[in-house]
């Protein structure tokens, strides 16, 4: 996701770019190619398309592979993409998919039945590409009499469909000469998804161009993507507002003023408060953090209010104690958002907690451990994502009015990243991995399923918290076909997750996305809401690329 400056900052240097006339270079599309430019968080880019690492982003997923189903995160709805159907047998033991007729690779071979088996076997064995931990509840996976692609359990576990479905599956043909594809970059994808073809790549910029056996008849109707990589958002933002931009995912401060407003007919936006909740993480291996109390007293030290309007510019809101966004606003129990009063901005409640929990102040006011040494703590942040900063400054200033000595600390991308993935901080500000219920949304931040040894990468829960009160509740709805018990078993997880505080929820992230309309169309908006617009839902995105196409020739 592109983050701003200073909000004022950015602000400001837009207000000065346009009224003084000053544009940069227009990046103009060859004549007569079909190409949308669209824009993601990179100062520069790596020659990587391996759709299997941890953290691989779009469009590798979503773009350039492709699963075989995609949900639609808006519409609350799957949508059949390389799998034509699917459904349980065996008594909630087998899921069966039947793969889409008449796909091809990029490169002409076949998609069958044998790329899928691969895929699941490769990620098995090599357990660091297995991003969703299939194999824990996946016994085997064949080829069933009728063609069919059978994943047999090893219990039931409902749950498993969506992380099976959403699977990037890559070709045997291509892959299984790899010998190490953990490090394997992939430079030249062999993929079915509608761009597949590096037709440009240089570190500051890179074009996609569209798979010449593409499965979906007349789809895409573009004929390539380009993505440039900026140092900044400033200047992201800059190429945004300039027209420079088709599709965007940016953070964008006063955007009717710096961005509709320069073309109300063709610059649009919508930032619906759907995207994964941006968390403050205790690392709870580390003392004080694994305390409830504390927790939930560095909660009350946080001025939310002060978060939504300096750091997001109203775009949001502040978390409720549930941490759930508007995408799940279908399971939110009201019962548990009124228990959750520990995510109110109350200074005196904290200091009182903090008192409580052994974390006494000194002579000049402050907190030490009960060893005596001063409780000093850094917030973990990526330099450059200045809402987060600003967010991360606005709690500093919290928790130093209650006697914590707290700074932030500005990371690079990767390495804020390999250190939340490694339990390798003491706060750190992060975002959520979501899914279809809250079910996996809870469990990646306090089933102990996913706690994983300090120093070894995971693919969520940085902050090492495992709830024995969760424990049965995962397991039941794990097994669980009847909607009315889920239901009971949903609003259960949020009711233990406001009383244990695993991770402090500070607000939902907005899915950003932007577009401009003068050369494409079919964006989905606030209007007409039918998928995702930011390109970091994945596997949505998908949705869009398929979708969007040239303006209509003398369409305003």
């Amino acid at each position: 996701m592109i983050r701003a400056r200073f909000a004022t900052f950015i602000g400001a240097l837009l207000t000065i770019a346009l009224g003084a006339g000053c544009r940069s270079e227009r990046v103009e599309a060859p004549p007569g190619v079909l190409t949308l430019t669209a824009s993601q968080s990179q100062a520069t880019w790596i020659r990587n398309f391996n759709p299997l690492m941890p953290g691989c982003r779009w469009p590798s997923a979503a773009g350039i592979y492709e699963p075989l189903g995609v949900y639609n995160s808006v519409k609350g709805e799957w949508v059949p993409w390389l799998a034509t159907a699917w459904g349980w047998r065996d008594e909630g033991l087998t899921l069966a998919f039947t793969l889409r007729q008449g796909v091809q690779w990029s490169d002409g071979q076949p998609f069958t039945a044998a790329d899928v088996l691969f895929t699941f076997e490769l990620i098995k064995r090599f357990p660091a590409l297995d991003q969703k931990s299939v194999w824990k509840f996946l016994d085997q996976v064949s080829v069933g009499p009728e063609g069919e692609v059978l994943f047999k359990f090893k219990r039931v576990y409902v749950p498993g469909l969506p992380w099976i479905a959403h699977q990037p599956l890559v070709p045997k043909h291509a892959w299984a000469s790899i010998e190490d594809p953990v490090a394997f970059t992939n430079p030249n994808p062999v993929a079915t998804g509608p761009f597949t073809e590096v037709r440009l790549f240089q570190n500051q910029v890179y074009e996609l161009g569209k798979n010449p056996h593409y499965w979906q008849p007349g789809k895409p109707a573009i004929e390539a993507i380009r993505l440039p990589a900026f140092p900044g958002n400033d200047q992201a933002n800059l190429a945004l507002v300039d027209g420079e931009l088709d599709w965007a995912a940016n953070y964008v401060p006063a955007v009717e003023r710096v961005f509709v407003r320069k073309d109300p007919t063709h610059h649009h936006y919508w930032f619906p408060p759907m995207g994964s909740t941006v968390f403050l993480y205790a690392n709870t291996t580390r003392a004080p953090f694994g305390s409830v109390s504390v927790r939930k007293a560095l909660s009350l030290a946080i001025d939310r209010n002060l978060i939504v309007d300096v750091a997001m510019s109203h775009y949001t809101l502040p978390s409720d104690a549930t941490g759930l966004s508007a995408a799940y606003e279908k399971w939110r129990d009201p019962g548990a958002v009124a228990r959750g009063t520990w995510v109110r901005f109350d200074a005196e409640e904290a200091g009182r907690l903090l008192d409580a929990a052994g974390l006494k102040r000194d002579a000049k006011g402050q907190r030490l451990l009960p060893d005596g040494k001063k409780l000093s703590l850094s917030i973990a942040v990526v330099n450059g994502w200045s809402d987060w900063v600003r967010a991360a400054q606005v709690i500093a200033r919290g928790l130093k009015k209650v006697g914590i000595d707290a700074s932030v600390r500005l990371l690079d991308e990767g390495t804020w990243f390999q250190r939340l993935q490694q339990g390798d901080f003491e706060l750190a500000v992060g975002w959520s991995i979501e899914g279809v219920a809250p079910y996996e949304f809870y469990r990646w931040l306090m089933s102990r399923e996913t706690v994983l040894p300090l120093d070894t990468p995971a693919a969520g829960n940085w902050h090492r918290y495992g709830s024995e009160a969760a424990a049965p509740v995962f397991a039941e709805i794990e097994r669980t076909t009847d909607p009315v018990r889920e239901r009971e078993l949903e609003v259960r997880l949020q009711e233990i997750f406001v009383d244990e505080a695993p991770a402090i929820p500070l607000f939902p992230n907005p899915a950003w996305g932007e577009f401009n309309t003068r050369r494409f169309e079919g964006f989905p908006d606030a209007a007409n809401p039918w998928a995702a617009l930011s390109p970091n839902k994945m596997p949505d995105a998908l949705l869009m690329l398929t979708t969007v196409k040239p303006r209509a020739q003398g369409a305003r």
